[in-house]
């Protein structure tokens, strides 16, 4: 099973285009595989011919090559290719079950956010929202570049190991974001 790496960039495609397929995969195997005619199966998967055709058939040509480089060097290593299929490796807005273990998490996590959204985190705690899963980072650092996509970040610390022994279920994708069904406020350390 190949995912990607993250390990630098080759020079095999340029950068926007590089962003701009990425986006394009993230939008049809993520959120609206109907858009191009895509069914994924079950756990999310289609055929990678079947992508490529779709794609085609909609007017935006892939090479295989240029799956195989977005898939290898996307710094968030978003998909995997197992085989002939391809999948997102997290992120659905359609109903997938990605088929990942239950897995212990490590005593904390972290949950990167912006300002506004804090007052409805500490009544509400952290929900999926659009989501299926609440997205959590293994570090701080991973979680401040999330929260920063939305402005200035707010990074919130989660008690995981409690929730753990409390009887929630953790999960891990295949590019390491930790997945929760949702974060009780109680599990939720706030900065200052």
């Amino acid at each position: 099973m190949r995912s990607g790496t993250g390990r630098g960039h080759s020079d095999a495609m340029d950068e926007r285009r590089t962003v701009k397929v990425s986006k394009y995969l993230s939008t049809h195997l993520r959120h609206q595989p109907e858009r191009i005619g895509l069914t994924l199966d079950a756990h999310g998967w289609v055929a990678v011919e079947e992508l490529l055709s779709a794609a085609a058939r909609h007017g935006f040509t892939v090479t295989r090559d240029e799956l195989d480089h977005v898939v290898a060097f996307n710094d968030k290593r978003r998909f995997t290719i197992d085989g002939d299929r391809i999948r997102a490796n997290q992120g659905h807005t359609v109903t997938v079950d990605l088929d990942l273990p239950e897995t212990e998490p490590p005593a904390y996590l972290y949950h990167g956010t912006a300002p506004h959204a804090l007052e409805a985190i500490r009544a509400e705690g952290l929900r999926p929202m659009g989501r299926h899963h609440v997205h959590l980072s293994p570090d701080r650092e991973t979680a401040t570049r999330v929260g920063a996509r939305r402005g200035r970040p707010v990074v919130l610390s989660v008690h995981a190991g409690a929730m753990f022994r409390a009887g929630h279920a953790f999960r891990v994708s295949a590019n390491g974001v930790w997945l929760a069904d949702a974060v009780p406020p109680e599990y939720l350390r706030f900065p200052g």
